[in-house]
């Protein structure tokens, strides 16, 4: 496969992923969204302030969130990512809750685990703590984590 052939059909990929996020354009969705991308990001049990802005940059920047306003998305994740650092308990299960909305939706939530494993895999390391929350988030979402690779 040429490089000209791969970028094709990286960009087709990438206008697939927005053309499916604009059919999911609701609160449910982006909270779906946020919550696994504070969930992925907190995998090691804190995120830095440069971490946190890499992970704004990276949302800002993805194709398939771009169908919502910055400061929402930034909104979103930032109370998610407050609610994990004040208490991990409760921040988890606020977060496993908004995920669970999209259980019943499976082009939704498919989306979502395209989307968590992007933001896991942004900074070039896929460890094994957040193959395990992304695990955890493939079974709240009712997919199959072996579809995702990660079983």
């Amino acid at each position: 496969m040429s490089f000209d052939n791969f970028l094709s059909q990286l960009k087709s990929k990438a206008n697939e992923l927005k053309t499916e996020a604009l059919k999911f354009k609701n609160k449910d969705f982006l909270n779906a969204a946020m919550a696994g991308s504070a969930l992925i990001a907190m995998a090691d049990g804190s995120i830095s302030a440069e971490e946190k802005q890499k992970m704004i940059r990276f949302i800002e920047s993805n194709e398939a969130l771009s169908v919502f306003t910055t400061s929402d998305v930034i909104k979103a994740f930032q109370d998610y990512v407050s609610q994990l650092e004040f208490d991990t308990d409760i921040g988890e299960a606020k977060a496993y809750q908004a995920l669970g909305k999209m259980k019943s939706n499976t082009d939704a939530a498919r989306l979502l685990m395209r989307m968590i494993i992007a933001i896991a895999s942004s900074d070039g390391n896929f460890d094994s703590s957040e193959k395990r929350v992304a695990m955890h988030i493939a079974a709240e979402l009712g997919v199959n984590p072996a579809e995702f690779s990660l079983a």
